[in-house]
């Protein structure tokens, strides 16, 4: 008993006329995975037809058992007198473990039947995590104090994406899932299959996550390729396999931080902007001890050098502070006469003034109490107007200085 694939040339020819039932399944789209068709009485009748259409597989059942069954598209006709023919293509082996013990507990149904499965790509399955998933984020390593290690930022990221499946063993998905019922649709099993894609990819996202693979939580939508790999090599998807079923891609589209992980990592970024500020204020202070000491070495250009360093102290001052005036103060003391021009500049400009900031008297251009630099005059070249030491322009007449 069963399938004899007809030649082409009997299909549409008298031949036809011949077949006593035809039994064929109408396209099951996205959403039908498992079709039964039968005959009125529940019998198929010696020489009846079975027409399997592209992406279909069609199983015969004879009271409680499989007989025969093929992938193949064409035209069958059914032989009650024969052996199973198994023109099954792909799935050869696995209807002849089908014939030889798939039964419903012994029980007889009385009735044969063919059931069809639908073969094609199972597209459109949305997936979420519902809870925030741990995620080691190496975009933002932090060290161990006591090893001096650097390790990731543990975060929290919700995922959101699509995947594909297909039906890849039908004798599992019938033993398993669809049993003997008229239709089975992608409705009745799509959630118990969202729920398992959700574990697995939680074991794919420990994996992307370790010290050998380092992949950013947010760039984990660029790693759809290394996402399926993964599945197919550890195997995470094992449950669904279970069931006859396989996934074939899996895509993230979108990943997004809880709050409490979205404020660790600006405080992680802030925290790195600040070193980076003391890294270049600390370069600047360097920078200028050179300078202080380089213009004192040099005999023979010290005013020009002195006066660089100034400009440099005014430019400075804002960011820095006072820092910017220690080391001018110092090196004025121990450089108190690097020649005679610089000693006569000191000279006309060392009159006693007091300090504004704390009333002590001074001579010479800082504050020896303090630190604070002698207030100065400074004049409009075009109206004469008193303007202020760091102005840019005169309040008075506009012109710039």
């Amino acid at each position: 008993m069963g399938l004899i694939k007809a030649a082409g040339s009997a299909i549409g020819s008298t031949l036809s006329d011949q077949w006593k039932e035809a039994i064929r399944c109408e396209d099951m789209g996205n959403d039908i995975l498992m079709m039964k068709k039968t005959t009125k009485s529940g019998v198929i009748s010696n020489g009846s037809t079975i027409i399997v259409a592209p992406d279909q597989c069609a199983v015969i059942y004879d009271n409680g058992k499989i007989i025969d069954g093929t992938a193949e598209e064409g035209f069958y006709t059914f032989e009650d007198s024969g052996t199973p023919s198994f023109f099954a293509g792909q799935f050869g082996a696995v209807f002849k473990e089908m014939w030889q013990r798939f039964t419903y507990n012994g029980a007889t149904a009385k009735q044969q039947a063919v059931f069809f499965f639908n073969l094609k790509e199972i597209i459109k399955n949305p997936f979420g995590t519902p809870q925030p998933v741990l995620y080691q984020d190496w975009a933002h390593p932090i060290q161990n104090p006591r090893t001096n290690d650097y390790l990731p930022l543990s975060v929290k990221v919700k995922c959101f994406g699509t995947y594909t499946f297909k039906m890849v063993d039908p004798a599992a998905f019938m033993q398993e899932i669809a049993g003997t019922v008229d239709v089975y649709r992608k409705g009745n099993l799509i959630e118990q299959v969202r729920s398992e894609v959700i574990a697995t990819f939680s074991n794919v996202l420990n994996e992307l996550g370790d010290t050998k693979h380092k992949i950013p939580a947010l760039e984990l939508p660029s790693q759809t390729d290394e996402i399926k790999v993964m599945m197919d090599e550890k195997v995470f998807d094992a449950p669904i396999r279970r069931r006859g079923l396989s996934i074939v891609v899996f895509a993230v589209e979108s990943v997004s931080l809880d709050e409490e992980s979205e404020k660790k990592i600006n405080e992680y970024e802030t925290s790195a902007d600040l070193s980076n500020a003391s890294i270049q204020q600390g370069k600047l202070v360097d920078a200028y001890a050179n300078a202080v000491q380089n213009a004192a070495s040099n005999k023979s250009g010290s005013i020009n050098g002195f006066m660089g360093i100034g400009m440099m102290n005014m430019a400075t001052n804002g960011m820095m502070g006072g820092v910017s005036q220690a080391p001018w103060q110092n090196n004025q003391q121990q450089n108190s006469q690097p020649n005679t021009t610089v000693a006569n500049n000191i000279q006309e400009n060392s009159n006693d003034w007091e300090c504004p900031n704390c009333k002590n008297k001074v001579t010479g251009k800082f504050c020896s109490e303090c630190g604070e630099k002698k207030p100065e005059k400074r004049f409009c070249t075009n109206c004469g107007k008193e303007v202020d030491l760091n102005s840019k322009f005169c309040p008075e007449c506009g012109k710039q200085l």
